[in-house]
């Protein structure tokens, strides 16, 4: 009985802790019904006319009921957000994820998104727009061959930090998964259809916080610090027979029998390149027996630099949305995820990039038919043509009889 007891306690308590472990998803959005229009807001301003989201599954798919938005208008901007129940990341991992399908071929626009901040003012998803401060900016961005990055910028003290490296984005017409990890140890993660494409330091790869070391402005170089590799050699010098002109008058160069002095003035041949020039002189050089390396400026601590153990946090977050601008409308936003737990975030992309295939299979099929379709025409209008001339050869015919 004694062992009975000792089993379902270690069966409760293990269930416990796992419970108490458990992710917890802060929001979701799948678009999975036509009450999207309902939780998200479109921005309005007076002086701007915001383009319009459509929900469709695109026109290849890896299932027609899985729907996402759509941007529907060329050459706008779009503003459109939501509000969640705020949460803190104090202590916890922080996953943002969500997909994007340039299905148009996106030749210039974003497909970020920000998460906002109900701090100390409550978010307004009406007014939201460019200059609304966010906490995080995440996502790719394409702007013809030059442009073609994900963006991680995030909110410190006030001011918008971009992250210091580069990271390469996705620019072809399927669905891809932005996956973002911010953790309580101050690293990050930023995953692409699950592959790891950049990680790192949240100190080291933005400008959060001063250096921790700056140059000794009390250092200089000494004034007899010689600092060249190698200088001219002393004992060389000049050939006596090296200054030549660059160009001479063409020695096989001879005046036209034609040519009169009188008309057309006194007869100069045509210079060429001197085959004799060297260029200008150099002596050669020699390692500087006197060369005591590159100087480098000590540093010492910056007086400025204070560690933060938590720039990684955020209070308040509430809300999340798109601000974006598009010269090529197309791009379908879904599968919106703010989470605590890696694990949960990897099943759900795991699923979407799964259905990725599918994708691709039936793209390849409609590619198929419309070549096929334009390989008919242009056989058509051959066989057109053809025709044609043989109505124009039996016409020529019919005349030359008569």
């Amino acid at each position: 009985m004694k062992t009975l007891i000792s089993i379902l306690i270690l069966s409760i308590s293990t269930f416990n802790f796992a419970f108490a472990d458990e992710g917890k998803i802060y929001f979701e959005e799948t678009f999975s019904d036509d009450g999207w229009t309902d939780r998200w807001v479109t921005s309005k301003h007076d002086d701007k006319t915001f383009g319009k989201f459509e929900l469709t599954s695109g026109k290849f798919y890896a299932d027609e009921a899985d729907k996402g938005i759509k941007t529907s208008n060329d050459a706008h901007f779009y503003a459109i957000s939501t509000k969640f129940d705020q949460f803190s990341n104090e202590k916890k991992t922080l996953v943002i994820q969500f997909s994007v399908k340039h299905e148009q071929n996106i030749d210039c626009g974003g497909g970020y998104l920000k998460l906002f901040g109900c701090t100390p003012d409550d978010f307004e998803g009406e007014k939201m727009h460019g200059e609304t401060p966010y906490q995080i900016m995440f996502g790719p961005d394409i702007c013809g061959p030059g442009t073609k990055k994900v963006h991680v910028i995030f909110n410190y003290k006030g001011k918008n930090h971009l992250i210091n490296k580069e990271i390469r984005c996705k620019d072809d017409v399927f669905t891809h998964v932005y996956t973002l990890e911010v953790h309580a140890d101050q690293t990050y993660k930023v995953l692409i259809d699950g592959e790891e494409t950049q990680q790192g330091s949240l100190e080291e790869d933005w400008n959060f916080l001063p250096p921790k070391n700056i140059k000794d402005p009390e250092a200089k170089k000494p004034e007899d610090w010689d600092d060249r590799a190698q200088i001219d050699d002393p004992t060389d010098s000049k050939p006596d027979d090296w200054e030549q002109p660059e160009t001479i008058a063409d020695p096989e160069a001879k005046k036209p029998e034609d040519w009169d002095d009188e008309m057309d003035g006194e007869w100069e041949p045509p210079m060429i390149d001197n085959p004799a020039y060297k260029g200008e002189w150099k002596p050669k050089q020699i390692d500087n027996p006197a060369y005591k390396g590159a100087w480098i400026h000590p540093e010492i601590p910056n007086p400025e630099y204070a560690p933060d153990t938590e720039i990684y946090k955020y209070e308040g977050t509430c809300a999340i949305g798109l601000d974006l601008w598009q010269v090529k409308s197309g791009t379908i936003f879904d599968n919106f995820l703010v989470t605590d737990d890696p694990a949960i975030a990897k099943e759900k992309r795991d699923v979407i990039i799964t259905a990725r295939e599918a994708e691709k299979k039936m793209k390849e099929e409609q590619d198929k038919i419309e070549e096929e379709a334009k390989a008919k025409e242009e056989k058509k209008d051959e066989d057109k043509a053809d025709d044609e001339d043989d109505d124009e050869d039996d016409e020529d015919k019919a005349h030359d009889e008569l």
